[in-house]
């Protein structure tokens, strides 16, 4: 078959999508017939080229986790120990038939499903291809696997017990049934077992290589608490090509002021060849067509809403564009991270948040309130430092909070390089966190000198003080990933995942008969999370700030389970119309 352009492979991603009713709408225009044409399913997905042209489009939909305005990354956060939601920090309006104002804890059930339809595409018509060499069957059919367990992953891991869906679907189909986690999980276990054989070990850039794929299963493993196998698939990435970033490199290494942190995370570097780090990213560049950036959005989402902050005449002090805004990008507020990760988590019996040697806290990498002038030419306080004094308490919420600026610096569009953050690649999954799965799974079978081991390879690198076994708890483990892991992995889902490790184990009182009533994930959140703890009407625009036990799952839309009429989509407890729920099926055909 001759090479098809780019243009053309987009209208064949277009024309070959195929609508799951239930999940999108509830009218009948799906019964439309649609003209047969060149472009249809049955004459692109024919050999190898074409089904590329189905995984391209695959590894683009993981950029709905960190890239955009309220991406997935901003619901994960704010219902989590480490952030609180700027525009919507009250969770009673999480309903079947609302949302918080802005964040996808509703919208993103939807949107997995739209994305599972090109793995379960890819998966139902492998077959219909007579292969001249298998191995290349095998390796399309992998990497479908792996999207296909990213994207039930985290989807049992926000909504818990949902619907199956493992195949293409051609039609209308109005009978689905909720399944246990529990099932799809010992699936998706199974089928990345069988993945990883088969996945290449180097790939460009984007594309998930078996070590992606270990990655992936050591979480699975944990989810379902086999702690063995998640250190087994843990160490095949670990004793793989990667080590940890210890020495200066990339475009910043001449910049003597900087440190290694700050070059992990600069966009550029991602993707350098002298970045052994990286396991899987994104791919995200301005010179790159339209259709194939997006804007990366880190600043906007997760630094705060600092350039409003008022003078003592009462009007906002600084001014933009300028020089000021380039450097520290423009926040929006969007998540507001608690002092439990500002400050608390960076002090220790020697050091406190302003002292420690740790370069992920250093200074040259964080952004003080008290760094920031005023730079409006006729403002009364030209060049003096912003003050909170002259804005009300509630107005600061969005607008007065340090942050992590190696994170957030993202200058590369000359369109708005002072919005929230330009085009710019970033992190899947990398080796630090590969380090701290590890140190999980031999925390959970008492190994506690070999998880202290894993986590001192992190803290090492990052000029912390080490630890013994002393100090390896679950709650360590995730302060950790909190110093390493902000703004990169789906902080909820993973505390949810912990949360059903230990109702599973019985572990401190908690069970899965009543995890949404008493679960880790609440208590943590709740005790470190200061930011839940607000008097009522205090926040900005005098909102309340709430969240509840049963908040640990989120809502199914109403429409979604209203227009199932053959089947029965459960409602998560706590939520309307939990009570008419059944049993979840416990087997996957």
């Amino acid at each position: 078959m001759k090479k098809i352009a780019p243009r053309i492979i987009n209208i064949i991603k277009y024309a070959a999508t195929f609508v799951v009713v239930v999940f999108s709408s509830c009218n009948e225009e799906w019964l439309d017939p649609e003209p047969l044409s060149f472009y249809a399913p049955e004459n692109v997905y024919v050999d190898e080229e074409g089904f590329e042209s189905l995984l391209v489009t695959m590894r683009k939909n993981l950029k709905a986790e960190y890239y955009g305005f309220f991406s997935w990354a901003t619901a994960e956060f704010v219902s989590s120990d480490l952030a609180i939601g700027g525009y919507g920090p009250d969770f009673s309006f999480l309903t079947p038939t609302g949302t918080p104002e802005r964040y996808p804890v509703a919208s993103m059930f939807g949107k997995i499903y739209e994305f599972l339809k090109n793995p379960n595409v890819l998966i139902s018509r492998i077959d219909n291809v007579e292969w001249e060499d298998e191995s290349v069957r095998n390796r399309l059919l992998a990497e479908a696997y792996w999207h296909r367990a990213y994207l039930y992953y985290r989807l049992i891991h926000s909504y818990g017990d949902v619907p199956f869906i493992g195949e293409e679907l051609k039609g209308a189909k109005l009978d689905f049934y909720t399944y246990s986690r529990w099932t799809i999980l010992n699936k998706i276990q199974e089928d990345m077992e069988w993945a990883v054989q088969w996945m290449p070990e180097t790939a460009s850039p984007r594309v998930p290589t078996k070590y992606a794929g270990y990655h992936l299963l050591a979480k699975i493993y944990l989810a379902n608490s086999e702690f063995d196998k998640a250190i087994e698939a843990s160490s095949e990435v670990i004793d793989g090509p990667f080590a940890l970033m210890t020495d200066r490199f990339g475009s910043w290494s001449g910049d003597e002021n900087r440190n290694v942190i700050w070059d992990l995370h600069r966009h550029r570097n991602i993707h350098n060849g002298q970045n052994t780090e990286t396991i899987l990213g994104q791919v995200d560049r301005e010179e790159a067509p339209d259709g194939a950036k997006t804007f990366q959005n880190f600043a906007a989402n997760f630094m705060p809403h600092w350039w409003d902050v008022p003078d003592e005449s009462g009007s906002r002090g600084v001014v933009y564009p300028s020089d000021m805004m380039d450097t520290l990008m423009r926040g929006q507020g969007i998540t507001v991270s608690s002092r439990y990760y500002r400050f608390d988590i960076w002090e220790d019996d020697q050091y406190s948040w302003n002292t420690t040697p740790d370069l992920r806290r250093s200074d040259i990498n964080w952004i003080e309130m008290s760094e920031i002038v005023y730079n409006r030419e006729d403002s009364p306080n030209l060049g003096e430092p912003i003050q909170k004094r002259w804005a009300t308490d509630a107005d600061t919420t969005l607008r007065w909070y340090s942050w992590p600026h190696y994170k957030t610096y993202n200058p590369e569009s000359q369109e708005e390089s002072t919005w929230g953050g330009g085009n710019g690649d970033s992190y899947v999954f990398r080796l630090a966190e590969t380090f701290l799965l590890r140190a999980e799974a031999y925390f959970w079978k008492g190994q506690l000198e070999m998880a202290a081991n894993d986590i001192n390879m992190v803290r090492s690198r990052a000029h912390a003080p080490l630890i013994d076994q002393s100090k390896v708890t679950i709650d360590y483990i995730f302060d950790e990933r909190a110093r390493e892991l902000y703004m990169e992995e789906p902080r909820h889902t993973e505390l949810v995942r912990v949360s059903n490790i230990m109702a599973q184990m019985n572990l401190n009182g908690y069970s899965l008969e009543n995890l949404e009533q008493n679960s880790w994930w609440y208590d943590r959140v709740m005790r470190v999370n200061e930011l839940y703890h607000r008097p009522a009407n205090t926040w900005w625009r005098s909102q309340n700030v709430s969240i509840a036990p049963h908040n640990i799952y989120w809502p199914i839309s109403q429409n979604i389970i209203t227009a199932n009429t053959l089947g029965k989509i459960n409602q998560n407890y706590g939520y309307e119309g939990y009570e008419q729920n059944l049993p979840p099926l416990e087997e996957i055909e």
